[in-house]
């Protein structure tokens, strides 16, 4: 009966379709604590946690649906026609209960917590080697955490499940408070900074840097809205030099070659990355999603003009955008979109263009350690000497000069801010700094009258900063 009611939670919060659900590598599928009677088991239900965030179409960051989710910023937008409506009602601010890309990222998120639960649950029972049995504990704390971070922040008020067994209570279970759904993100990472090692056990895998890195920008966050709690600001400056302090121990640099090349993977600017290998698990937000429809791309997302135009010109921003398709005779103004697109997200081992690729999908890198180092500490007094020396250091590795000492704390904040929608353009990571800063309706007010300006929700409304509980999980407890 058991069993029975663990399916039954996962359809409940819509972690995947049952059809699919089933069709999948069975180590993800464990059910109960049974399962869970040795180290073998806890090593097939981590296997578990990590596939249903890498299932492009279905579930997780493996398609462009995380960009998608993201459009709201200025740095990406969609095809204003075609069949992008579920692309389109970010861009424009009105994100209904029944679109499908929220709908991945959402069922992505809960099919991993799910798992992570029965690891956290059930990992003190389990006999034999209790350095690696707490080593995958603390896996899961991570990754529960980490997914409560995403959903939160793209969601607000959202249900919080830590059981891995179902309930029927759960049917009527309502959405927890915002700054309880960070309380169990700050214990959750806190724990896996204590259980994981300083060594990543293999690629696409995490150490104590990694989760030091996401506890940094987690406080960072909390430090503006909706929490808006300043004294973790200082916390956040703490949690970045402590991982920059140890950046030999943890293998995490600047990469300083092409800066292209970064999104290939495996350089030391992982912080953290999932891994695809193009046959089980493929990466398809690189390759036909982001490019021109004109050489056979889907026309998914590109860039914004306005943020093109602005953009610096140098090494990053030849390795960011993509400018010209056919050998160089077909400049991103002829394009029929007449937007320039994203070349650091154009799969990079073939000449042809295909629909996937074996390319991993970094989730963190170490630059935005040092920008969320520079930020923090100056959102606690003058910025320092180390402040102007992490952001600098993002900047010259650009081309661009340094910023000068002597600027007010606000204007540090604001170039650090602006250097981020630059480095991370198109990474998911520049509408979430418009939101923790309020800034919203201000920068989108600077929008291109080329863009998809028709904004069904208002910019200054902070309503529309938050996407609605998907109607399946919607409709099956109704006080979400």
């Amino acid at each position: 009966m058991k069993n029975k009611h663990y399916f039954l939670l996962i359809c409940l919060v819509s972690l995947c379709g049952c059809k699919k659900f089933l069709q999948e590598d069975p180590q993800g599928i464990l059910v109960g604590d049974i399962a869970l009677s040795n180290e073998n088991g806890l090593n097939a239900q981590l296997a578990g946690i990590y596939s249903p965030l890498m299932q492009a179409w279905n579930s997780g960051f493996a398609s462009s649906a995380q960009i998608g989710l993201s459009m709201g910023g200025d740095d990406v937008t969609t095809h204003p026609l075609s069949n992008k409506e579920d692309f389109r009602q970010f861009d424009q601010l009105a994100v209904t209960p029944t679109d499908a890309r929220a709908d991945e990222v959402w069922s992505g998120c809960y099919k991993a917590i799910q798992s992570a639960n029965n690891i956290i649950n059930n990992y003190e029972k389990v006999t034999g080697d209790q350095a690696h049995i707490r080593a995958i504990a603390g896996e899961a704390f991570f990754f529960r955490g980490m997914c409560y971070y995403y959903l939160v922040r793209w969601w607000g008020k959202i249900p919080v499940i830590t059981s891995a067994t179902f309930d029927p209570s759960m049917l009527q279970m309502s959405s927890s408070e915002i700054k309880d759904v960070y309380k169990l993100i700050e214990e959750d990472l806190k724990k896996a900074e204590e259980m994981v090692g300083d060594v990543k056990p293999d690629p696409g895998r995490i150490n104590k840097g990694t989760v030091k890195a996401y506890l940094a920008e987690v406080y960072l966050t909390e430090s503006g809205w909706p929490v808006k709690d300043n004294s973790k600001a200082a916390l956040a400056a703490q949690k970045a030099k402590e991982v920059m302090d140890n950046k030999a121990l943890y293998g995490f640099d600047l990469y300083q070659g092409d800066f292209n090349k970064i999104f290939a993977g495996g350089t030391t600017e992982d912080v953290f990355a999932l891994m695809t290998d193009h046959i089980a698990i493929s990466n398809t937000f690189y390759g036909m999603s982001g490019m021109p429809g004109d050489i056979g791309g889907w026309d998914d997302y590109f860039a914004e003009i306005n943020f093109f135009n602005d953009f610096p010109a140098g090494n990053r921003k030849n390795g960011t955008f993509l400018t010209v398709a056919k050998d160089g005779t077909l400049p991103w103004q002829k394009f029929a979109t007449k937007h320039p697109y994203y070349r650091k997200f154009r799969i990079q081992s073939a000449d042809s263009m295909n629909y996937a690729s074996n390319s991993p999908i970094i989730m963190m890198r170490y630059a935005n350690v040092l920008l969320v180092y520079a930020e923090a500490q100056a959102r606690t007094g003058t910025p320092s000497p180390d402040a102007y020396g992490a952001v600098n250091a993002v900047r010259t590795r650009a081309g661009l000069g340094p910023l000068t000492p002597g600027l007010t704390s606000a204007d540090f904040i604001k170039a650090v801010l602006q250097e981020r929608a630059w480095e991370f353009a198109a990474e998911w990571t520049r509408w979430f700094d418009m939101v923790r800063t309020e800034t919203v309706a201000e920068v989108l007010s600077h929008r291109s009258a080329a863009e998809n300006n028709k904004l069904l929700g208002d910019p200054s409304d902070q309503k529309n900063w938050l996407f609605p509980i998907p109607g399946t999980d919607k409709n099956k407890s109704p006080n979400l």
